[in-house]
């Protein structure tokens, strides 16, 4: 299995809405492992890993959802998987 690591930052109407909380509901139907969570300037920073089919698939998901209207911008990354993750947490 080829891992990736993913990091986005969403700007937007992000914070205060449920961001991360509906973000964290849809990790169970995919097979990704990170975190994520508001950052003080208002965006919200997700860092995820698995491979990176599933991850397009996920950040699909995320678009798909009802925080498409939130999201003003999303800054994607991809990166080398570091393999520090044993779930999906909301760490802030």
């Amino acid at each position: 299995m080829n891992l990736v690591r993913v990091h986005v930052h969403y700007s937007g109407r992000v914070q205060g809405v449920g961001f991360r909380y509906t973000v964290k509901s849809l990790v169970p139907g995919y097979d990704v492992l990170g975190t994520i969570r508001n950052l003080p300037d208002g965006r919200v920073e997700m860092v995820a890993e698995g491979e990176q089919g599933e991850l397009e698939e996920f950040l699909q998901a995320v678009r798909d959802s009802g925080l498409r209207r939130n999201i003003q911008d999303e800054e994607i990354v991809w990166e080398a998987a570091e393999d520090q993750f044993r779930g999906f947490e909301i760490t802030g």
